[in-house]
């Protein structure tokens, strides 16, 4: 990984292009990703040293190395594309500079890897100002922006996954000792509201649910006063807060005389106790959690990605990869194929590669004329035991 830093760094100097030989005008792609190529340089000489790389560069730098995998894929496929990367946190070119290029009326598609929210509004009211369509490929907020038909959210927000979720324990867990389990906190409240409305406007019949409210050191005799002995006891964490969910999960896969399911949020997809949840008996709990992604790494494009990840960089490919991988190819071959009309067939399958997208428009006031944003609403679920893979819905 450094050494791609450092040939980063080189190409850096004005923004990355790759083009494929063709006759023709070539579609032209930005991509975004938040790398801090200024915190691994002094000018052209890398200043990190041998030690493992910082925890805020892996995440975007993993998923431009996705991106620069489906350039190489498209590239074979003879597509006729030019692919213009920034680093978003660049001090060297900030994002104002960046707009500011003359570049942007020949873009057609622009490919964003955020990890902030205060990153989302500025970008995605440039790509609306020049009606081009955005496509947020990690982050789980809108950012805040309105009336803007051409941000598209593919990692669905906390509220879909709390509908989504709801509308899952309707399908699959309406029986049994329906427990909700929240700490306090104004991010709780919100959760808690989502889901308590899901209730009264649902056309099916509603949960019938406790909802008990815990501090963050509780200890399992309170958590287990609210289960029964008796009954498959479907426990619902309502907090994102990663701690409180530890907590849940390991109280409750060391409570043998209690089966229980734990359904939790989807911040759970990388939850180091999801996979650590065993009891004395070595039987842990079942665990039940949302995700807009759910990657392969057995099937044939998976292996092969992970094969050529290994190749290069001595490691295994973290979801970060896949998902520069996907969002690249998937919306670069929808492009070519539709155009300007790409907007109209963002949830196409035809170059389905993982997941399904099921891309809505979002109205966050009923008066607005049209969409706020566009969002993915497909969520998979699931289900594991011991840290492996039970079943995906």
């Amino acid at each position: 990984m450094k050494k791609l830093l450092l040939s980063l760094s080189i190409i850096h100097i004005a923004f990355t292009v790759l083009a494929q030989a063709d006759t023709g005008k070539p579609i032209k792609i930005a991509v975004f990703s938040p790398i801090y190529l200024d915190s691994a340089f002094n000018g052209q000489t890398y200043k990190l040293g041998n030690a493992n790389l910082p925890k805020n560069i892996l995440p975007g730098l993993e998923f431009y190395t996705g991106v620069m995998m489906a350039v190489d894929s498209l590239q074979m496929e003879k597509a006729n594309i030019e692919v213009l990367f920034f680093d978003s946190k660049s001090r060297t070119e900030p994002m104002n500079k960046i707009l500011a290029k003359s570049v942007w009326d020949s873009v057609s598609l622009i490919i964003a890897s955020f990890n902030s929210r205060a990153d989302v509004k500025p970008l995605a009211d440039f790509a609306a100002s020049k009606s081009i369509p955005l496509v947020s490929s990690t982050f789980p907020n809108d950012g805040g922006i309105a009336n803007n038909p051409f941000f598209v959210l593919i990692n669905s927000s906390l509220r879909t996954h709390i509908e989504g979720l709801y509308k899952h324990l309707q399908k699959n867990y309406s029986t049994g000792n329906l427990v909700y389990i929240r700490r306090k906190g104004a991010v709780e409240d919100m959760i808690q509201n989502v889901f308590a409305g899901m209730g009264k406007t649902t056309p099916s019949i509603p949960l019938k649910y406790k909802s008990v409210e815990l501090a963050d050191s509780f200890t399992n005799k309170q958590l287990l006063g609210f289960l029964d002995s008796t009954k498959n006891n479907i426990v619902i964490c309502g907090t994102i807060n990663e701690d409180f969910g530890s907590r849940l999960i390991k109280t409750l896969s060391v409570s043998k005389n209690y089966p229980s399911i734990a359904i939790g949020m989807p911040t759970w997809d990388g939850l180091k106790e999801v996979n650590r949840a065993i009891s004395f008996d070595s039987k842990g709990i079942d665990i039940v959690y949302s995700t807009p992604y759910n990657y392969s790494r057995t099937d044939k494009l998976g292996a092969h990605i992970t094969a050529i990840y290994k190749d290069k960089y001595f490691s295994r490919p973290s979801d970060w990869v896949f998902k520069g991988y996907e969002s690249m190819y998937h919306f670069t071959r929808l492009l070519l194929t539709y155009n300007d009309n790409l907007i109209n067939h963002l949830s196409d399958r035809d170059f389905r590669l993982f997941n399904d997208f099921d891309i809505q428009p979002v109205k966050l006031k009923k008066e607005n004329p049209g969409p706020d944003y566009l969002e993915n609403k497909k969520l998979y679920f699931i289900k594991k035991q011991d840290g492996v893979v039970k079943s995906v819905l």
